[in-house]
C-alpha cells in the first residue's frame, strides 16, 4: 500500500488546480508579484495553504462554491492558521477573473507591511565596515 505523505498530497493538489488557481498562480509565480516569493499548496500543520508567502506570513485562499457549504470547517482552519501567526485572506474564485485589480490591491496592502524582498546592495547594512 502506498504511503500518503504531505509532499505527495501537495503534488496532487498542485496538479489539480482550478482555473482560478492557475490564473492566480501565473500572477504570483517566480516572484512576479512585487518580488515576493509565494508557494502553492504548501502544508501548514494538518492543512494545505493555497498560496503562502513566508516573508510576511500571509496565506491566500481561493474559494469556490463548495466553501459556502463548509463555513464551519473553513473557520476552524483559519483559526488554526492564525494561531500559527499567519494572516489569512480569502477571495472567491470569480474575483480573480472579474476583479484582479481589486484583489491585487488587497494583497499589496498586506505585503507592504514587510520590507522589500530584494537583497540589500553589497556593503550596506552588512558587517565589516
Amino acid at each position: 500500500m502506498k504511503k500518503v505523505t504531505a509532499l505527495s498530497t501537495a503534488r496532487r493538489l498542485r496538479s489539480c488546480m482550478t482555473e482560478a488557481e492557475k490564473a492566480f498562480w501565473l500572477q504570483l509565480r517566480d516572484r512576479r508579484f512585487t518580488g515576493f516569493k509565494f508557494r502553492r499548496q504548501f502544508p501548514v500543520g494538518p492543512y494545505f495553504a493555497d498560496f503562502l508567502c513566508w516573508q510576511v506570513k500571509l496565506i491566500i485562499e481561493l474559494d469556490g462554491g463548495q466553501h459556502a457549504e463548509q463555513v464551519v470547517y473553513d473557520r476552524q482552519r483559519t483559526r488554526f492558521l492564525e494561531q500559527q501567526v499567519f494572516t489569512v485572506i480569502r477571495f472567491w474564485n470569480n474575483e480573480i477573473s472579474q476583479n484582479w485589480e481589486g484583489v491585487a490591491q488587497i494583497i499589496l496592502q498586506h505585503l507592504q507591511s514587510c520590507p522589500s524582498p530584494q537583497p540589500s546592495p553589497r556593503g550596506i547594512g552588512g558587517k565589516g565596515r
